[in-house]
């Protein structure tokens, strides 16, 4: 099994120890040492790690797998080794800091699915390569997200559509308004600490316990951070000042940009005028780019102030959670006409079971009540129900088949409803009436047309 070495600058990181192949023994060896430099590889007596995932001026990621959790859980390992040569008072307070701030991070990650679970935070102190002095590491552990940041992700696929940047802005504020209700700045939002997990979700990583560690002077309290990332940080971070919710409002809106553009923040500024210049570089809807300048305004009081007055934005500008690319439209009340929407051949046979059922009824009930005065009444609310009922499409389709079949079979089977006529004339009677009903029914819409025209 091949075991990465941790320590800064070591000639040869990578170790193999065949014993280690077998999970058995991986799960009960003593600690393994670096055979190059002699740096503890087991990490807190649990944390193998296999790869250096990137590195930077203050420490280090690496995946690693907990020994000691059942499948090997994988994680990734931060180290920060302190800049400079701190005396040991200063390496207690960084330690403190580093303690408060990883508690934090626990915390928010508990609490939030789009913050990486913190699973550990411990100091290593191990003998320096130079002789007669120690070196002092701080590592964090956090979960793994198995995914491409956005930053790989620009450099594989190309520039971001508005749909997509859309999205990663949303996602992004409310995890930001989250963080911020905790009292939290990030301080370090960028491409690169966001990552898309490979079911799509973003997750924002980073959370500054490193740099809040490294601002920390050894006397006590600082102003503010001097670390950043070059062409993200608005002006109050570079100088060093006090950061602001819409500090970070203001790297989320230069890592949309990027994003957008497919250029490097550095060349969307124009240092002549003091401006962001980048609307000529993408066509996106003119709201969206107004919501964007706002965030990047150089006085932070100028910005919006929290990320819900973004989201807020966003939702009264363009078409909230489910992002289109296009303009929204304004909703146009439409009339309600489902019952006036026939199909001529739909009144047509309106219109012919109509007529038949309305001579079959007109028959059977003659027969029964013998006045032709009632009858013709009845008849009349009957027909006028079945053609209310059309209307409403209560009866469609084969209900037109269905029903006058039955009353059919009804007056077949029923002789006393058949009065005086057999029943070949009761049937000849009821299709002369459905043609009846047919033709005065195109004659009417005939006219109507007619009518509708001149009008």
């Amino acid at each position: 099994m091949e075991v990465y070495c941790t320590r800064p600058h070591c000639p040869r990181p990578q170790n193999y120890f065949a014993d280690l192949d077998d999970i058995t023994t991986l799960k009960t060896t003593q600690q393994k040492y670096c055979t190059t430099c002699g740096m503890p590889l087991l990490l807190d007596g649990r944390y193998v790690t296999s790869k250096l995932l990137g590195r930077g001026g203050f420490g280090a990621a690496f995946l690693a797998a907990d020994r000691r959790i059942p499948g090997m859980r994988p994680c990734v390992v931060k180290q920060f080794q302190p800049a400079g040569n701190l005396n040991s008072t200063q390496l207690q307070l960084a330690q403190q800091l580093f303690e408060r701030e990883a508690e934090v991070l626990a915390q928010i990650g508990d609490e939030h699915e789009q913050i990486p679970n913190l699973f550990a935070f411990f100091p290593v102190i191990v003998p320096s390569l130079q002789a007669g002095q120690q070196d002092q590491f701080f590592y964090l552990v956090q979960e793994y997200i198995d995914g491409q940041n956005l930053e790989e992700e620009l450099h594989q696929k190309g520039k971001f559509s508005e749909q997509q940047v859309l999205e990663v802005l949303q996602e992004i504020l409310k995890v930001l308004k989250f963080v911020h209700d905790k009292g939290i700045i990030h301080r370090d939002i960028k491409p690169s600490n966001i990552m898309r997990r490979r079911d799509g979700k973003l997750f924002l990583l980073d959370f500054g316990a490193v740099k809040q560690v490294t601002n920390a002077p050894a006397g006590g309290a600082g102003s503010s951070t001097g670390i950043y990332s070059m062409g993200f940080a608005p002006p109050e971070q570079m100088a060093g000042n006090q950061v602001f919710p819409s500090t970070d409002l203001y790297a989320l809106a230069v890592t949309i940009i990027t994003l957008l553009t497919g250029q490097e923040a550095k060349t969307l500024f124009d240092v002549y005028s003091n401006q962001w210049q980048w609307r000529t570089k993408v066509t996106v809807n003119p709201r969206l780019a107004d919501i964007l300048d706002k965030m990047l305004l150089p006085a932070a009081n100028q910005r919006f102030q929290s990320a819900d007055e973004v989201l807020a934005a966003l939702s009264q500008q363009l078409i909230p959670a489910t992002v289109l690319t296009k303009p929204p439209r304004q909703s146009k009340p439409q009339p309600i006409q489902p019952q006036s929407a026939f199909s001529t051949w739909e009144l047509l046979g309106g219109a012919a079971f109509s007529g038949f059922e309305g001579a079959l009824i007109a028959i059977a009930l003659l027969s029964l009540l013998k006045s032709p005065i009632i009858t013709l009444g009845l008849a009349s609310v009957i027909l006028g129900l079945l053609i209310f009922a059309q209307t409403k499409r209560w009866i469609e389709k084969f209900d037109l088949l269905i029903i006058p079949g039955i009353t059919f079979a009804i007056v077949f089977f029923v002789p006393f409803l058949q009065g005086s006529l057999g029943i070949q004339q009761i049937f000849i009677l009821a299709v002369a009436a459905g043609l009846v009903a047919i033709a005065f029914t195109s004659l009417f819409r005939l006219i109507y047309k007619l009518i509708s025209l001149i009008l």
